[in-house]
């Protein structure tokens, strides 16, 4: 840590290949269901990492657990070394910045508004000189300049998307939680976050991204994490883990996995039925 010329103590940027965040036997439990059980994950900075897994593997409550918005019953989370319960509010908002799977913005803010609020963890301190910059790169990055003005209740949903994901950058973290972030966007958008999310790591940034889209995992994560049922039953390049067989196996659904030709990368194709046509049929 160090001193700023305000009086604030800032955050050391963390060195590529640093542990940034460790979870070890994280396991939690809500009434009688067991979210998580007894997870161990550990991710770097410069690496992004993707949560995949079927609807109610425990992805998202694995990313809220990380970022502290879900208690643990056992077990703890580490951000930069030190335990998450050891970090004050303000401090983990200058380490970690989190995309929520709802983006739910009901009151009549502007785009450039609600970009601005992430900012706001480095008020009264050096970094507060960043602003401006910090919030025009976002709105760039995020193709939503033409937005500014906008009340974010008027936008599309990909657009408000979009919005979050910006005030997102805008914080300027060392670590990236989102969840979801490709859920509401089409081709293009989808390709230009996961690009950014990748840029990022690039740059010595950690990155977990929660994805439903194993296409998406495979070109741009660096380590995959599979869950089932509230644990890890996979965890490594996306050639270690996105086998026909282990796909098949947790999402109860054939698959079959090619060789990207260009990049190398696995490719998921679905097994599926063929649909024939009436006129191959036969039919007149």
């Amino acid at each position: 840590m160090r001193l700023s010329t305000r009086g604030q103590v800032l955050p050391e940027v963390l060195a590529r290949g640093t542990l940034a965040i460790e979870v070890i036997g994280a396991t939690c439990v809500i009434g009688d269901r067991t979210l998580l059980a007894d997870v161990d994950l550990s991710v770097r900075a410069g690496e992004v990492l993707a949560l995949i897994g079927p609807n109610g593997a425990g992805k998202s409550t694995l990313l809220a657990a990380i970022s502290g918005d879900r208690a643990l019953r056992s077990g703890e989370v580490r951000i930069a070394g030190k335990r998450l319960h050891e970090w004050t509010l303000r401090e983990l908002s200058r380490r970690r910045a989190v995309l929520p799977q709802e983006n739910g913005v009901f009151f009549p803010f502007t785009v450039e508004q609600v970009v601005e609020m992430g900012r706001r963890p480095w008020q009264r301190t050096e970094r507060e000189d960043e602003d401006t910059e910090a919030v025009a790169d976002a709105l760039r990055s995020t193709d939503i300049e033409r937005f500014v003005e906008r009340r974010v209740p008027t936008l599309s949903g990909g657009e408000r998307a979009r919005t979050a994901l910006a005030r997102v950058l805008a914080q300027r973290t060392g670590i990236l939680l989102l969840d979801e972030p490709t859920a509401a966007l089409d081709l293009k958008h989808q390709e230009a976050v996961l690009r950014l999310a990748a840029e990022r790591a690039d740059r010595g940034d950690a990155v977990i991204v929660v994805l439903h889209d194993l296409n998406l995992a495979a070109a741009y994560a660096d380590t995959i994490a599979m869950l089932s049922q509230g644990r890890i039953v996979a965890c490594g390049t996306p050639a270690e883990v996105l086998t026909a067989e282990q796909i098949g196996r947790v999402y109860e659904h054939p698959v079959e996995v090619f060789q990207h030709p260009t990049t190398g990368a696995p490719m998921i194709v679905p097994v599926r039925e063929i649909r024939m046509s009436s006129r191959e049929e036969g039919t007149p």
